[in-house]
């Protein structure tokens, strides 16, 4: 039975939306086309596999400042034909001549840009749209990448937000070179909300890849014109760098909160940090989303994890990381006994980014929670030739510090932000879900699991539901901190009252509280998909 209080205008928890309803399949994103094209395929035979391949790379057209093929992706798949829950890892690596030595020379001793040929590592979204097609995609990639080159060739209409951080970045400076500035800003501007625009040089990359797989991408033409652009920007980039580069499928990592089986990518994604926070806030009793305990609690949770994130995440392949020590509970209960009653003051988690999140679902039984990204607002801000092609700052997450896990190293993959999620009951999928914006994931991981367990909110409820966004120390950003609680004062008061730091909100940064999908599966086989009221997306419906 779906739980709903949308009917009831007195209820706080009560959302603006409905959750979209499909027997069939849905497709949830943070920009309609993009949840359309994956509608489209499974309109014509393909499963959900490849309805989330045609979103994200569409979304690398009408989203560019968040995603694109010069990006990583993540994702997490429920295979209803082999009953199990599968990883992807679609990272990439730092090119093996990037060392501390190199980039001292080059004047980095603290900490890496966001910015610059210095912060890209290998691109792996391409990598890893191949090897999902091949492994359990049902149409040919060609097909499925064919919404995104019509977009790009013919032209899109630029959303609202969409529009607004284009607007934002450019006027931030952040391309940094010619072949940026005529893909993304030509003649000085940046589109504005409901502009047409065309990516023709973008239209073409993906025709080579639909054409002759991801093999045109890390070999020839492309990647001939990253090697070159990087050594232009006097960047580490060798063909070998790119030729060499595989994802890598993992086993997810679990908790179980509450009733319910939490999964995450094990590291070097952050999707530790999430269980690890869930697994303090287990040990409280749930408090009413009406009460400043209850948020207290959660945001105490979060600082906690974060600070193990920052002590042991890093690349598995070159360093020990104890997931097994994390993830007891017994560590659980030590770390949630040194949560009081007043805000402990805490180190920043950092790593602030910008990404795109979609999930997925068929009418076989098929759920894909898949994430992509450049991390930081158009990446590295340089763009490759005349490929349309902007690499990642992925490299920004390294650490220059060589007795840190995370330090940077040659063909070593970045503590990684992007996390997908997925929920289990009983063994049995129960819902795909994420939400986008660096440092913020965690944190949301946590309330949207404890919004949907503790408190029944159905997934466009407990996305929608306010959040907060630990910044550093006892700073603390909340959304709607003027609402009324059980305490009988606002939100912002019981909060400042435990001695957090209680900041509003800035004016110009919608999604700095992130953005979200989920789809889960009701007992009776009906998807109930949500998408964030903070996005331009929408969840779309198979008919």
């Amino acid at each position: 039975m779906l739980s709903s209080r949308r009917a009831r205008l007195d209820l706080p928890h009560r959302s603006e939306r409905s959750v979209v309803l499909s027997r069939r399949g849905v497709v949830s994103s943070s920009v309609p086309a993009a949840s359309v094209a994956g509608c489209e395929m499974l309109a014509r035979g393909g499963n959900a596999i490849d309805a989330a391949i045609a979103a994200a790379a569409v979304l690398c057209v009408v989203e560019p400042m968040s995603t694109g093929i010069g990006g990583d992706a993540f994702a997490l798949f429920w295979s209803a034909k082999e009953g199990r829950l599968l990883g992807l890892n679609g990272s990439g690596r730092a090119p093996a001549a990037a060392t501390l030595e190199t980039y001292r020379e080059r004047g980095l001793d603290r900490e890496i840009p966001v910015s610059g040929i210095l912060s890209a590592t290998v691109p792996g979204a391409v990598r890893a749209w191949q090897d999902l097609s091949d492994g359990h995609g049902r149409l040919p990639l060609g097909d499925v990448l064919a919404p995104a080159i019509r977009a790009a060739e013919e032209g899109f209409a630029v959303s609202e937000l969409v529009a607004h951080y284009w607007w934002g970045l450019h006027r931030m400076g952040k391309f940094k070179n010619e072949a940026a500035l005529r893909s993304f800003a030509p003649e000085g501007f940046a589109p504005q909300a409901g502009d047409w625009w065309r990516l023709p040089e973008l239209g073409r990359s993906l025709a080579e890849i639909a054409k002759s797989g991801a093999d045109a991408f890390y070999e020839g033409r492309i990647a001939a014109e990253i090697v070159a652009t990087s050594d232009a920007e006097r960047g580490c980039f060798a063909l070998e760098d790119l030729s060499e580069h595989r994802s890598t499928w993992v086993e997810p990592i679990r908790t179980t909160y509450r009733s319910t089986e939490v999964a995450e990518l094990p590291p070097n994604g952050q999707g530790l940090t999430a269980l690890i926070a869930l697994n303090i806030l287990e040990c409280f009793e749930p408090e009413p989303l009406t009460s400043g305990a209850e948020w207290h609690h959660r945001i105490e949770a979060v600082k906690l994890a974060f600070a193990d994130r920052n002590a042991y995440i890093a690349d598995p392949e070159h360093a020990e990381i104890p997931v097994a020590e994390l993830l007891s509970k017994e560590y659980a209960r030590r770390r949630a006994q040194t949560i009081g009653e007043r805000a402990t003051p805490r180190a920043a988690p950092g790593l602030r980014g910008d990404t795109v999140y979609l999930c997925t679902a068929d009418e076989e039984g098929n759920q894909v929670s898949f994430i992509q990204s450049l991390f930081t607002g158009f990446g590295s801000g340089v763009a490759c030739g005349d490929t349309g092609i902007v690499l990642q700052s992925r490299g920004a997450g390294f650490r220059l510090d060589a007795g840190h896990p995370n330090a940077l190293a040659p063909r070593k993959r970045p503590l990684h932000t992007i996390i997908p999620g997925f929920l289990l009951q009983d063994g049995k999928p129960w819902q795909a879900f994420g939400l986008m914006g660096g440092p913020i994931q965690p944190q949301s991981h946590l309330n949207f699991v404890a919004n949907v367990v503790d408190h029944d909110l159905n997934p466009q409820e407990a996305l929608d539901h306010p959040r907060f966004r630990f910044e550093s120390g006892c700073d603390v950003i909340v959304e709607a901190p003027e609402r009324e609680i059980d305490e009988g004062s606002s939100l912002g008061d019981a909060l400042a009252a435990r001695g957090h730091s209680v900041q509003p909100m800035p004016a110009l940064a919608a999604d700095l509280m992130g953005g979200g999908q989920a789809i889960a599966r009701l007992e009776n086989g009906v998807w109930a998909a949500g998408s964030d009221r903070r996005k331009d997306g929408c969840a779309v419906p198979q008919l």
